[in-house]
């Protein structure tokens, strides 16, 4: 800003003080008699530019807004394969297991099970009802901080009225996630 340009401002700026100075009490500060900087209006041609070219970095994006493909697969395949991450609950003589999968990859997304020694080291028993809880709660925990909240969970119908299930299932709700995805969206 130029010298003049400088100047100018000053002499704005005592003229307008010198107005207000005869209707201003003595005890309000120069702050008060201040005005706020103006903004550069934004010119209408940047905002209204689109790139014709655009790239999806996020894959989630289209799975969170129940836009994204589901892979069907055959009618006559259990589990279905009709969903984004499914989660598989197993419970041994000695152990119990959660994972979460994909429904783009056969490995695991997260896991969590009673043989992990922070698991095992807190737990009476490895395979109790208490023990079902801890895992559906620290499964729960690893899922929010990965950003899935919506799982799909089908369980063996003759082992889903067992305690142990019904307390895994309450932790992982308990944990925030809802175990079932939307409906794919058609547009």
């Amino acid at each position: 800003m130029s010298l003049n340009g400088m100047r100018r401002n000053v002499l704005q700026l005592i003229a307008h003080i010198q107005r207000c100075g005869s209707t201003v009490a003595v005890n309000q500060t120069a702050r008060c008699l201040s005005q706020a900087a103006s903004q550069p209006e934004p010119r209408a041609d940047e905002n209204e530019a689109v790139n014709p070219t655009f790239v999806n970095r996020n894959p989630r994006n289209l799975e969170l807004m129940a836009l994204a493909v589901k892979d069907r697969g055959w009618k006559t395949t259990w589990p279905h394969r009709e969903f984004y991450h499914r989660l598989v609950f197993s419970r041994t003589q000695k152990h119990v297991t959660a994972e979460v999968f994909s429904n783009s990859s056969p490995v695991p997304v997260l896991s969590c099970s009673t043989k992990e020694w922070a698991m095992k080291k807190e737990l009476f028993s490895t395979n109790c009802v208490a023990a079902c809880q801890a895992v559906g709660e620290v499964l729960a925990q690893r899922c929010q901080k990965a950003g899935i909240t919506r799982v799909v969970y089908r369980s063996i119908p003759w082992m889903y009225r067992s305690d142990a299930v019904q307390s895994f299932r309450a932790a992982m709700k308990d944990g925030g996630i809802i175990l079932s995805e939307p409906r794919r969206k058609y547009v």
